[in-house]
């Protein structure tokens, strides 16, 4: 079979599916911004692949010395690569694809790993950042969140309007939980999800490798989208071996012409 038929038909075969489904979740990593400019962290031309990862104690190295962490934070000379792509990186079409399988009601929620924000600038409403958001700042407290921009830093750690606990960054850190709300979010999503797209992600990263496993347990159907073969690849009910730019929107003409 050429590679263009097995396309088709792994896209055939997903539309199926989740025409099938009764509660359609989706799960993004890293591969799905690769096409918005932002390297991945993990893989071919991975970020942590080519420098290392990163100190796995920097949730600790942060309680220990917050201030000393927001003046790190603040030195325009710590701006890397990572942080200048991701503000500047626009949506690409396979986040826009998802955030058109939202709208029409086929898509019922959207947990991602990226930290990147190009889901909600796509458009994408109800999602569910499990490892955070660059472009905002949570209370260690009280877990509210708060914009970036605009965000009074005068005093360092800065503290919470709400509750006067300590500020930091949103994105979690290596050592830090995942904050409790977020979390119970994601397992209910994938608790109640009988079919889950699962998209650009190497699924090395818990608890969020864990949740199409949970759907699969459950007798959900998993449906993979990644040019590259990952962990999960073996348990998935159809691959479709192609960028998501690419895929998801194909995908989207295909759920349409059947929807009507």
């Amino acid at each position: 079979m050429a590679k263009d038929d097995a396309f088709e038909r792994a896209i055939h075969e997903a539309a199926e599916m989740i025409l099938s489904a009764e509660y359609v979740v989706a799960l993004t990593g890293a591969g799905v911004s690769v096409e918005s400019g932002i390297r991945p962290f993990r893989g071919p031309g991975g970020l942590w692949t080519e420098r290392g990862e990163p100190p796995m104690d920097g949730y600790t190295r942060f309680m220990e010395d917050p201030k000393g962490y927001w003046e790190r934070r603040l030195d325009p000379e710590r701006r890397r690569e990572l942080g200048r792509s991701m503000h500047e990186a626009q949506p690409n079409s396979g986040h826009r694809a998802l955030s058109e399988l939202e709208e029409m009601g086929v898509l019922k929620s959207l947990i991602t790993q990226n930290i990147d924000n190009l889901h909600i600038a796509a458009g994408s409403i109800n999602v569910h950042e499990i490892h955070g958001n660059t472009h905002k700042l949570r209370c260690m407290n009280c877990n509210t969140r708060y914009p970036v921009e605009g965000f009074e830093v005068s005093e360092l750690p800065p503290r919470c309007p709400s509750c006067g606990g300590v500020v930091k960054g949103d994105t979690v850190m290596f050592g830090e939980p995942i904050p409790v709300p977020t979390l119970n979010m994601c397992l209910a999503e994938a608790e109640r999800s009988d079919c889950m797209l699962v998209i650009g992600t190497s699924a090395m990263v818990f608890p969020a490798a864990a949740l199409p496993l949970n759907v699969k347990r459950s007798g959900g159907v998993l449906l993979e989208f990644n040019p590259r073969e990952s962990e999960l690849s073996g348990v998935c009910d159809v691959t479709v071996r192609a960028p998501s730019g690419e895929s998801l929107p194909i995908l989207v003409t295909r759920l349409k012409e059947r929807l009507g």
